[in-house]
């Protein structure tokens, strides 16, 4: 009788065994800590914290009338970013006064702000220098020796990403992609790219903004300065300045060697503008 019951004895053991409540280990892996000095979370200081009072100016009033109009009224809260930038130039950075402000004025909460300005980079939720260099360092710059770049800015200005020199003139900042990947390596300052950089071109650059800044007092910008067309440069405070764009001799991002293709006249009837607009 014994031997009928025997396997099913044998099995049942097995069976139980197997159910039967087992240690669980779980091993893990250390990897070293990268410490930054930017807190992603904001803590009061003196030049940011509630109580320092903001207003848009009657210049900037203005363009959010402008602005405001473009969005039906119950959906103006999607002008949170334009609003978020005007505060930006005129306060000098996105500080928790102009995240306030911005709300107010779209009766939408502070945090739906504090959200938009801590999401997106363009925003420098701390103070930033007269000239902002943000050097790109993606795959197609990183190809074309932005690492040059980086080292010849830290040279010249003497801080390491993240950092404003000690005279408040720059602020210097690594990023991502800028989109003008055929004209790299590039740097933005500011409004204006320069593209088609080199060390020794990045260096004489930073040194013709700084001696610009100290004879004005400002900071000198392209965007809407005479150009010379002989040598693309233009003058601030009696400083000559490479023109924003391609330092190289490029005019866009054509060919280095000229044109390979658009060589012929068009073919068809097409009709082009005719002020002149695209000659050249």
């Amino acid at each position: 009788m014994a031997s009928r019951f025997s396997p099913f004895a044998l099995r049942s053991s097995i069976r139980a065994a197997r159910w039967a409540p087992r240690p669980q280990w779980r091993s893990f892996a250390t990897t070293p800590r990268e410490r930054s000095d930017s807190l992603m979370v904001h803590r009061d200081t003196p030049e940011n914290n509630p109580n320092i009072p903001f207003k848009f100016n009657e210049q900037n009033e203005k363009l959010i009338e402008e602005i405001l109009a473009r969005y039906p009224s119950q959906y103006k809260k999607a002008a949170v970013m334009p609003l978020l930038d005007l505060g930006q130039r005129q306060h000098g950075f996105t500080s928790l006064s102009v995240m306030n402000e911005v709300a107010r004025l779209l009766e939408m909460p502070p945090m739906r702000v504090y959200e938009v300005a801590t999401f997106y980079t363009m925003y420098n939720r701390t103070p930033v220098g007269k000239y902002h260099v943000q050097c790109c360092t993606t795959t197609p710059c990183m190809l074309r020796n932005s690492d040059s770049i980086m080292k010849a800015i830290e040279e010249e200005l003497g801080v390491h990403p993240g950092h404003t020199t000690q005279d408040g003139l720059f602020t210097f900042t690594e990023v991502e992609c800028l989109g003008a990947c055929a004209n790299a390596p590039m740097v933005q300052i500011n409004d204006d790219y320069y593209e088609d950089l080199t060390a020794d071109k990045t260096k004489s650059l930073l040194k013709a903004l700084r001696a610009s800044a100290q004879a004005t007092g400002e900071a000198a910008t392209g965007v809407d300065a005479e150009i010379n067309p002989q040598d693309r440069t233009y003058t601030a405070g009696g400083v000559k300045i490479p023109a924003p764009g391609p330092l190289s001799g490029r005019q866009t991002c054509e060919p280095h060697t000229g044109l390979t293709t658009l060589t012929s006249e068009p073919w068809s009837n097409e009709v082009f503008r005719k002020d002149g607009v695209l000659d050249g």
